[in-house]
């Protein structure tokens, strides 16, 4: 293993250190130090060569692709993606919307979840606790074309009593990668 190599591992097991995730919990997620690296170099770009990733972990090119495999196999990698650029086409602008259903059943839920995952904008919905229900996050082109959506999309949403929202003015941290 080359000193670089060394230097990588021993900085990543520091920050383990630092931020607990010891061998404890490794072990009960499965993960050894060289998966958590693969993880890690994946996240940050996915279209590293299997090349590129075993000379990064010191393993073979088949051992790595094996564990890459594994990886999937056992759903740590859900899927890999390219990260477009949303100014170029034309959904520049990001939207939360609190939304507050009239009334909660489990009928209203899943009616309101099964219409949310037809709607191309919305990016993400999560359920909350708290004063609302729903946190949707969207993109739509521009501000001015943010009434046409909530009125298409939001406002018909089953059981929709009551939104808020709340554009984004910049980008602070857009896509933040899942700590390893």
């Amino acid at each position: 293993m080359s000193v670089s190599k060394y230097i990588d591992f021993y900085h990543f097991e520091c920050i383990s250190l630092i931020y607990g995730q010891n061998s404890v919990t490794n072990e009960i997620a499965g993960l050894d130090t060289i998966d958590r690296t693969l993880l890690r170099l994946l996240q940050e770009d996915g279209r590293r060569t299997t090349l590129e990733l075993a000379d990064r972990v010191g393993l073979s090119p088949t051992g790595t692709s094996q564990r890459v495999k594994r990886l999937f196999r056992e759903g740590f990698i859900k899927a890999v993606r390219a990260v477009l650029d949303p100014q170029k086409i034309g959904r520049g602008t990001v939207v939360f919307i609190q939304v507050r259903l009239d009334h909660t059943a489990p009928h209203i839920f899943e009616r309101f979840s099964d219409a949310v995952a037809k709607a191309p904008e919305v990016l993400e919905c999560h359920m909350v606790i708290g004063g609302f229900d729903y946190l949707v996050k969207a993109r739509i082109g521009d501000m001015s074309l943010f009434q046409g959506f909530l009125e298409r999309v939001i406002l018909p949403l089953p059981g929709v009593r009551e939104t808020h929202t709340y554009a984004s003015v910049g980008d602070v941290k857009p896509d933040a990668l899942l700590p390893i």
